[in-house]
């Protein structure tokens, strides 16, 4: 059993029993932390593996003591070349849409990541107790060496600058900083993907590695893992919806028209098989497109399998999955246009999402200068 199996079986859900001491998230309380990139337009993977799950995770307002903390994570997006203007905007459109979604302002923080500096100070102090060897083992670190032709890079061969020409820092370093942003608020729990599930590990390492060091500080965050299947391309169903993948015809945007989703869906990748079935290996599209047709009506698989029992028509079966997506989206759709139409109240939000998190994390850098000895 490898190190990160053993973390995966340690961390899932809340299958985890933590330790009984003073750094214990056992507490009925939960600090929550996560954050999301600025680019690109969110699509409806993005909302069934994260956005759904966050609104879901807030605070009731008879919870005074839970917090979530949703951060638009704009440090982590200039690990790859961003034009300023885009970058920008795109910190605004991506505000609007969680705000469209349902994260609720009055019991989440939501903020932008650079607009609380002490992300990059405990960066920088993490950076200084964290070993080389952790980040040359994360698996995505591994997957941009071999999309450069570096296969085979090990962390004692990172200094050979033949292997790493043209990778950036940022891109090497970048888990450290997403440890500083969920310790910084102290969070004991993380909505995450399974393929997250490396990087909170490495979190776990280095607040165990600090809190050895110097003093126990901070709590060992664990795993949230939300139910919903990992939403695929409607055009390569083996692979994941994504915000990079070329072709728009692969994605469900969630300010796609009736329109256009009708017809994204229409020329989804399906199969020549008669009759709705699931069976992600042997029907990727089909079963892919079962997966949202059950995310969105909020039933479980055996239900939306039922439901199309009596479809035999492929052409029928895609019309009702596009009307299952058409319907959920169009109120947060409607609610888009109405925060276009008032960007001012978007970026107050954002101000005093940035003020109430600088509130703690300030006050928590000082805790860890102090332990440091930095103060």
């Amino acid at each position: 059993m490898t190190r990160y199996t053993r973390a995966f079986n340690d961390i899932v859900g809340f299958l985890r029993i933590p330790e009984k001491n003073s750094l214990s998230t056992a507490s009925k309380s939960r600090i929550i932390f996560s954050g999301i990139q600025p680019t690109g337009q969110p699509h409806l993977g993005n909302y069934l593996g994260a956005l759904d799950n966050w609104v879901k995770l807030q605070p009731s307002n008879e919870d005074s003591e839970s917090k979530t903390y949703y951060s638009i994570v704009d440090l982590h997006a200039i690990t790859m070349p961003q034009n300023p203007a885009q970058l920008r905007e795109g910190k605004l459109n991506m505000a609007m849409t969680l705000l469209a979604c349902g994260v609720d302002p009055k019991r989440s923080i939501l903020f932008e990541q650079s607009r609380v500096r002490a992300h990059s100070e405990l960066a920088w102090i993490f950076n200084c107790i964290t070993p080389v060897g952790w980040l040359g083992r994360m698996t995505q670190w591994k997957t941009k060496m071999d999309s450069s032709k570096s296969k085979g890079l090990h962390a004692q061969n990172l200094a050979d600058e033949s292997q790493t020409v043209g990778l950036r820092m940022g891109l090497f370093d970048y888990p450290v900083l997403q440890a500083a942003d969920i310790l910084l608020y102290k969070a004991t729990h993380v909505p995450i993907g399974e393929d997250q599930i490396q990087h909170l590990e490495l979190a776990r390492d280095i607040g165990t590695a600090f809190n050895t060091t110097f003093k126990p500080t901070f709590p060992l965050p664990e795993a949230i893992i939300p139910p919903t299947k990992r939403v695929m391309s409607l055009r390569e169903p083996m692979a994941k919806m994504s915000k990079s993948d070329p072709s728009d015809l692969s994605r469900i945007n969630l300010t796609d028209s009736p329109e256009a989703i009708q017809s994204k869906v229409g020329r989804a990748t399906t199969d020549g098989v008669r009759g709705i079935s699931y069976d992600p290996k042997e029907r990727p599209g089909v079963s892919n497109l079962l997966g949202m047709y059950a995310a969105m009506r909020g039933l479980e698989m055996d239900d939306a399998v039922k439901a199309f029992e009596n479809v035999t028509s492929t052409k029928e079966f895609k019309e009702e999955v596009a009307a299952s997506i058409v319907e959920r989206l169009a109120p947060i759709q409607n609610e888009l246009k109405h925060l276009q139409q008032d960007v001012g109240y978007v970026h107050h939000i954002l101000g005093e999402g940035a003020r109430k998190a600088n509130e703690v994390a300030n006050h928590n850098m000082e805790e860890v200068y102090k332990v440091v000895g930095l103060r």
